[in-house]
């Protein structure tokens, strides 16, 4: 199938053969559901810790006497009605990752859906090879992006060569306009954005990836 590549003025003025296999496939929600599940869970670190009443510090005599006080009965000051006591459902370190398990041909058939779903939905828009920065400037790359019509809530995919050290510096304070290279992208993101932009050499990338 044949994309449209579009220059600095946002006008068509190419196109770009790409595969079918790769961006023309039916959408397969069930199995991009299981895969962006899968991709959440992974990214979970499963580090949060947190103490019982047996773990914290504190003395095990007890705070007042039973009766007498006009006080609540209390038998420790590391129960979680106390400051500084335990947490009654503690919860622990787990790993999240082996709960979801797909595995690379599910990966791929996903993103194959999702890029094809996009390019339905022409929210996916090839653009010519450009982000050539000889100084990291926020100012000159915001418009070199608005002379590409790229706006808010917008995913910029490059190849890792064209990711430059510049690249990264001029885009990472740009709100609402991320940048990511053709090695990274992964179901969530590019579900997130209402517009995807790729490079041609980028597209070219992601193409022999998923072939």
């Amino acid at each position: 199938m044949d994309l449209y590549v579009k220059k600095l003025t946002g006008e068509e003025h190419s196109k770009i053969n790409v595969s079918d296999s790769v961006f023309y496939q039916d959408y397969n929600k069930a199995l991009i559901h299981q895969v962006t599940v899968a991709y959440i869970a992974s990214s979970h670190t499963g580090s949060k810790a947190q103490k019982t009443r047996s773990e914290v510090s504190g003395s095990g005599a007890k705070p007042w006497k039973q009766k007498g006080t006009g006080r609540a009965r209390a038998g420790t000051i590391r129960s979680p009605l106390f400051r500084g006591g335990g947490v009654t459902f503690a919860a622990k370190p787990m790993q999240y990752k082996n709960n979801q398990k797909v595995n690379r041909k599910m990966y791929r058939g996903a993103v194959k859906s999702i890029l094809s779903e996009l390019i339905r939905r022409n929210r996916l828009i090839v653009i010519s090879n450009i982000f050539e920065l000889s100084t990291p400037s926020t100012r000159i790359l915001i418009k070199q992006l608005y002379e590409f019509n790229i706006k808010k809530n917008s995913l910029v995919i490059v190849t890792t060569k064209e990711f430059s050290k510049e690249l990264y510096l001029a885009s990472r304070n740009i709100k609402d306009i991320s940048f990511c290279t053709s090695k990274s992208i992964s179901p969530v993101s590019l579900m997130r954005f209402h517009k995807i932009f790729i490079t041609q050499n980028a597209i070219r990338e992601i193409e022999g990836q998923l072939s």
